[in-house]
């Protein structure tokens, strides 16, 4: 199985990302992908979940409103759009087959700051 993702960098608060995970070796089909966090000095934060077989999506309190999880099924591919983005929301994004973090890829760096 192999989780890679991509679309992080630098940005000014208030601003958007869109971050994508390309999946493969895995029935994409009938899992659940979530994305998780990892900030500086920090444990393992979950941040959203998305069916792949159905879209319905789940979200931490602290993204509501803000970020949006999507998947293409045909691409084998998950999304998360991230707008009005924080400070706090600096991290190591991560794409994972579980809530916890298991199973994960290698990240992307988010970083926002002025």
């Amino acid at each position: 199985m192999q989780l890679i993702e991509s679309g992080g960098g630098l940005v000014q608060p208030g601003g958007s990302l869109r971050l994508s995970c390309a999946a493969s070796g895995l029935p994409f089909e009938r899992v659940v992908m979530s994305w998780v966090r990892q900030a500086p000095g920090k444990g393992l934060e979950w941040v959203s979940s998305i069916s792949v077989s159905s879209g319905d999506p789940y979200y931490a309190d602290s993204v509501k409103g803000r970020f949006t999880i999507s998947r293409d099924i045909a691409k084998r591919m998950v999304f998360l759009q991230m707008n009005s983005l924080k400070p706090e929301d600096t991290a190591l994004y991560y794409c994972a087959t579980s809530r916890s973090g298991g199973n994960r890829g290698q990240g992307t760096q988010v970083t926002v700051s002025s």
